[in-house]
């Protein structure tokens, strides 16, 4: 939902009535993961996508019908020889979709939400999408860390709802829970939909040189609250990474340090050595190496990467933590240039996140998505 988010959001303000439809789980090769969302406005404008043009059409239908009647539904879709290029996913996954009215009757705690989101605070809404007694579906409940609004019709199935939800929230992941009708930890009779806004991952890369620039710009294309940091004031500039959100004059270490005795950095953080500098790029990498991050690459030939590493085993670099290095940085695409070499890196930071193999789809058989 966040993609679709700001417009729903628009629309709710000028107390308008969209449909939006969310994909609530998905089973085998379907191409969205849980939370893809697509709106539907009353002009017909149409925003996001749950299915990358499979179910779309009949999506716009739906969503159309549950406005008309204000009565949410929960559709699932798959391939069938009747429906597999009507209204089917063709590439033979199958995927839940709940269609829900939003406006400021069904939702009206839809702005804090958005000022939570765009404040960078944790924040999940919870959906009753099936529940035995019908009146129930629908029913939404907002769930901070420290708070929660709304209710999901009785004490019993907030609290256990709400403990869930915060687990998810902080693992940074949405998905469907299921519950008995009250919310019994066994049992069956009510599934409810999780949908987690975490703050953007952090792409953090350091050196302030032409790759840089062009990992910024990757890394803010794919998401990422992007940090450019080098000691040397005369290139860390804004003016020469515009795409970056932040540009910081520091020793890299030592602001990584910093950043992570602050709290802000976290298992989804990517880190991205480009300095090719031992007195910036070892200390460093001495910090990088020891925090629960999900990427650390550092750039540089073969030599460098040898001596690079002789350095950080005499640094105190056990040989487990130097597993973790991605040096030199990126795969083997080939590239040359500055930009094509963003896309090798980030190419190998989503390999990572999602356990790719980072070989030619082609050349492999099974499911593409895992």
């Amino acid at each position: 939902m966040r993609d679709v988010l700001d417009d729903v959001y628009r629309r709710w303000q000028a107390g308008e009535t969209v449909g939006l439809g969310t994909v609530v789980a998905t089973f085998s090769s379907a191409p969205r993961a849980p939370g893809a969302s697509m709106m539907v406005a009353p002009d017909g404008t149409v925003v996001g996508s749950v299915s990358g043009g499979c179910v779309e059409g009949a999506v716009y239908e739906l969503a159309n019908e549950v406005v008309a009647e204000r009565k949410p539904v929960l559709q699932r879709y798959g391939v069938s020889d009747d429906d597999a290029f009507a209204v089917g996913l063709t590439c033979g996954g199958i995927i839940d979709i709940y269609v829900e009215p939003v406006d400021r009757e069904s939702m009206p705690e839809l702005e804090r939400v958005v000022e939570s989101v765009r404040g960078g605070e944790p924040v999940a809404v919870v959906t009753i999408v099936e529940h035995e007694t019908p009146g129930l579906v629908g029913e939404h409940m907002i769930v901070w860390p420290d708070r929660v609004e709304g209710s999901l019709g009785s004490s019993r199935m907030n609290d256990a709802v709400a403990d869930d939800a915060r687990g998810l929230l902080a693992a940074g992941r949405t998905g469907t829970l299921h519950y008995g009708p009250d919310g019994q930890r066994r049992g069956e009779g009510m599934a409810v939909f999780v949908n987690s806004f975490e703050p953007p991952p952090r792409l953090l890369v350091f050196g302030a040189i032409d790759f840089a620039a062009a990992m910024a710009r990757m890394g803010a294309y794919l998401g990422y609250q992007v940090t450019v940091c080098d000691a040397r004031p005369v290139f860390a500039t804004s003016s020469r990474f515009p795409e970056a959100h932040d540009v910081v004059v520091d020793w890299p270490h030592r602001y990584l340090k910093a950043e992570a005795e602050a709290g802000r950095i976290d298992g989804r953080t990517a880190i991205a050595v480009l300095t090719h500098d031992p007195k910036f790029d070892v200390p460093l990498l001495e910090v990088a190496l020891r925090l629960d991050v999900g990427y650390v690459g550092a750039m540089g030939s073969r030599k460098t990467h040898d001596d690079r590493f002789a350095r950080l085993r005499e640094a105190g670099i056990t040989e487990s933590e130097l597993e973790r290095l991605s040096s030199p940085i990126g795969l083997d695409l080939g590239a040359r240039t500055p930009e094509e070499t963003a896309v090798s890196i980030a190419a190998e930071i989503i390999a990572l996140r999602w356990s790719g193999t980072g070989q030619r789809l082609a050349a492999l058989s099974g499911r593409i998505h895992s």
